[in-house]
């Protein structure tokens, strides 16, 4: 089974990070969950975010997620594939210049990649995404389009693969998001 990276941060979506932490575990796969300045052991706040008639999501706290591997002994090369949730948490984390490495380097190496929702704002701060069809929630399009790439208006329960990389707009479309991931493993 793969060794997958996960690269989160205070409010992550909750169940963008906890549900494939624990998906891709139960079917075998070790899944190592860092964020930037913290250690095992240590957690981030989640949030929950749903959708109503606001122009928006709304937002509210989650749980704590609990990281199981330090952010500094993180080397690209000692995983197979590499997941990104969303939340507000790429909005930060795509200006930490050591997430955005990692990226690149499983970007460069063609190694799977799972990004979700607002994650897409690391992936267009990290690489080129050049003839890339790519989805995210919708407001990270233009994030998605300036990078170059395609920006996949896919209802918000589909993914898309393109390559090696699977993107899905939202939490709703784990299923899909998921499979198509799990194809690539």
């Amino acid at each position: 089974m793969s060794r997958i990276l996960m690269l989160v941060g205070d409010y992550v979506e909750d169940y963008e990070a906890m549900v494939p932490f624990q998906a891709l575990q139960a079917i075998g796969h070790e899944v190592l969950a860092v964020c930037p300045d913290k250690q095992a052991g240590d957690t981030v706040q989640t949030a929950i975010h749903d959708f109503g008639a606001e122009q928006t999501y709304t937002e509210k706290p989650g749980h704590r997620f609990r990281l199981n591997a330090d952010f500094n002994s993180v080397e690209a090369e000692h995983f197979d594939a590499l997941v990104i949730p969303g939340g507000r948490a790429p909005e930060y984390l795509r200006i930490d210049e050591r997430v955005l490495a990692i990226t690149r380097a499983f970007f460069e190496a063609d190694k799977p990649m799972a990004v979700l929702c607002h994650g897409a704002q690391i992936l267009a701060s990290a690489v080129s995404l050049k003839g890339r069809r790519v989805s995210a929630y919708p407001a990270c399009a233009p994030d998605v389009r300036l990078a170059g790439g395609k920006y996949a208006d896919i209802g918000l329960e589909e993914a898309v693969t393109c390559g090696k990389l699977v993107t899905a707009p939202v939490w709703t479309a784990h299923p899909a998001w998921l499979k198509q991931f799990i194809a690539l493993l």
